[in-house]
């Protein structure tokens, strides 16, 4: 465990490393300011509600890691929505936030940055997800110990970079 901290302790200065490259474009932005930690969060959370799900499965050996196990996709099909739901409020609230403290952006800009990168980052959560729970599995770990920090550790960095990229492709 002590080499999956230190590398994921690494990871997240990296994710701080991105964030502080990109200073310019989020105070020319103030309202994407508001974004960044709940991208953050969100990103993490998400990819820990499917690793827990799948470890539990893992556990009552019901987790099959075959694509046609409907339980899996079903799984991601509930992250997805879960994530187009949350990400498309998070636009909206970062909208009228933005009007009250800062600099407003145009609702469509900040609701396409918001859904665009929550989508694509709730893409990334998954395939961690299930990637970290099928390698803890295969070698021998306890995915209850193994996936969640790595899942929510890797989701922390990909989504200031996601949401970086996405904000500088839209503006």
């Amino acid at each position: 465990m002590f080499p999956i901290l230190i590398a994921l302790s690494v990871l997240e200065m990296g994710s701080g490393y991105v964030l502080e490259s990109l200073e310019a474009t989020y105070l020319d932005n103030p309202t994407l300011l508001i974004l960044v930690p709940v991208m953050i969060g969100m990103g993490g959370n998400l990819g820990a509600i499917l690793s827990s799900r799948l470890s539990t499965r893992l556990h009552l050996g019901t987790l099959e890691f075959s694509p046609r196990d409907e339980q899996l996709w079903t799984s991601i099909a509930a992250i997805m929505l879960l994530a187009a739901t949350v990400f498309g409020a998070l636009g909206v609230a970062a909208w009228v936030l933005g009007r009250v403290i800062a600099e407003p952006m145009a609702l469509v800009d900040l609701l396409v940055i918001s859904v665009g990168s929550g989508m694509l980052l709730a893409c990334l959560a998954v395939i961690l997800s299930v990637a970290a729970t099928y390698v803890s599995y295969q070698q021998g770990l306890d995915p209850d110990d193994t996936t969640i920090p790595v899942v929510t550790n890797v989701c922390d960095i990909l989504g200031v970079v996601v949401l970086s990229a996405v904000a500088i492709a839209v503006l």
